[in-house]
C-alpha cells in the first residue's frame, strides 16, 4: 500500500477517468485496508470481452491499494453457449441448474478454461494471481466446483460458493455481480438498501423470483454469519466495484442485517 503523502499522486497514475471521484478515495482506502473483499463476477462480463477487461482492472486497482480481493467467478452463459453448441439441453430449478453427467463434463472444461484467462488476465496487469489458492500478495481466482470421494465433479452455484467463502474468512464485503442494476421492488424501482429480514419477504411474495432467489439467499445467508454487507452489483456499469467501495454514492444494493 502506498504511504499516506504519496497516495492521491499514486492512485492517479492507474485511476480510470470514469471511475469515482479522486477525492473520495481516500478515507475508503483507509476503510478497507488489508481487508478481505470477495468479488463473485457472472453474467456479461463473461462473455463481453470489454465488460471482463474492465474487471480485470478493477480487481487489479484494489490490489494496488492495498485491499485483498478474492475473486469466485460463475460460468452460466459460456456454459450455455457450449451446451447449445453441442444440443445439450439443462433445466434449472429455482433458479439453479441441474447437471448430469453430461452437463458437468461441458461445466468442468469451461469453468477451467475461464478460470485461467482470469489467472492469466491479472498476471498481465502486475498482479499475482492463482487458482484456488489464499496466499500473501496473490489474488485468489476460485472456480466454483466440488469433487466427492469417488473423484465425480460437482458443479456449485457460483453465489453460493462465493457466499460460503466471504464467510469463511469474514470479509468486509461480498459483490455479487450481475446483468441488473440491483435489486428491484414491485413497481420495478432500484432499492439502494435493505434489511437481510426484508430481502427474505421479497422473495416470499415473489418481486424476488427465478435466479435472483439463490442470489439473495447466499446474501442473508452471509450477512447473518458474519459478514458486514453483500452488495449486488451490475456488471454491465463500467467500474462498478470502484463506484460501490470507493464512492459515497455506491452501486447497486447493499444488504446488511
Amino acid at each position: 500500500m502506498f504511504p499516506a503523502k504519496n497516495l492521491d499522486s499514486k492512485i492517479k497514475e492507474f485511476w480510470p477517468k470514469d471511475g469515482p471521484q479522486i477525492q473520495e478515495v481516500d478515507k475508503y482506502v483507509k476503510k478497507y485496508s488489508k481487508e478481505k473483499i470477495v468479488i463473485k463476477c457472472g453474467g456479461r462480463v463473461l462473455i463481453d470481452s470489454n465488460l471482463f477487461n474492465n474487471f480485470i482492472n478493477d480487481v487489479s486497482i484494489l490490489k494496488k491499494l492495498g485491499l485483498t480481493p478474492i475473486v469466485v467467478h460463475g460460468g452460466g452463459p459460456r456454459i450455455k453457449k457450449k451446451l447449445d453448441e453441442l444440443n445439450i439441453e439443462t433445466k434449472f430449478i429455482m433458479g439453479l441448474r441441474v447437471t448430469d453427467e453430461k452437463v458437468i463434463k461441458v461445466v468442468e472444461d469451461v469453468m477451467i478454461k475461464f478460470n485461467t484467462e482470469i489467472v492469466d488476465a491479472l498476471k498481465k496487469k502486475g498482479c499475482l494471481a492463482k487458482s484456488i489458492t489464499v496466499k500473501e500478495n496473490l489474488i485468489p481466482v476460485v472456480s466454483p466446483m466440488g469433487i466427492d470421494q469417488n473423484n465425480q465433479t460437482y458443479n456449485i452455484n457460483a453465489d453460493t460458493a462465493a457466499g460460503a467463502l466471504a464467510r469463511s474468512v469474514r470479509s468486509r464485503r461480498l459483490m455479487l455481480m450481475t446483468d441488473v442494476e440491483g435489486v428491484y421492488d414491485k413497481n420495478k424501482k432500484l432499492i439502494s438498501e435493505i434489511k437481510s429480514a426484508e430481502a427474505e419477504k421479497l422473495i416470499y411474495d415473489q418481486t424476488i423470483s427465478e435466479g435472483m432467489i439463490p442470489k439473495i439467499r447466499t446474501c442473508i445467508k452471509a450477512v447473518n454469519d458474519g459478514v458486514r454487507g453483500v452488495v449486488i452489483i451490475d456488471g454491465r456499469r463500467p467500474h462498478s466495484i470502484l463506484f460501490e467501495l470507493f464512492s459515497d454514492k455506491g452501486a447497486g444494493t447493499l444488504i446488511r442485517k
